[in-house]
């Protein structure tokens, strides 16, 4: 019994680890075949931590979360021109990492 939990156990762990280092792609850039509209210029920012060098902390949709703030920031549908810029620190418990996206904001028109 007790060999049983501690096989649950690393399973369980390493499930967790595994997980932590999964994200979804982000889609950057015009849909072809549609006709937009420049509205102007945005930026958005976004970042996130790797604990121990080992633990993802909203690392892994950093970029995601800077490209929907910066097409907000106009209420458009995409971003055109792009200028990504990354930075980052280092800690003592890890590294902090930081996205600022700048570009052209459009609107689809329908």
């Amino acid at each position: 019994m007790k060999g049983m939990a501690i096989k649950v156990l690393i399973l369980a762990v390493g499930g967790a680890v595994l997980s932590g280092c999964a994200s979804m792609p982000t889609r950057i850039g015009v849909q072809s075949g549609k006709n937009y509209d420049i509205i102007g210029k945005g930026e958005g920012s976004a970042g996130g931590f790797m604990l121990l060098q080992f633990i993802p902390i909203a690392h892994n949709s950093k970029l995601q979360r800077a490209y929907d703030e910066a097409v907000q920031s106009r209420g458009g549908d995409d971003l055109i021109n792009l200028v990504l810029k990354e930075s980052w620190y280092w800690a003592y418990i890890g590294d902090g990492y930081r996205v600022h996206i700048e570009g052209d904001v459009i609107k689809y028109k329908k």
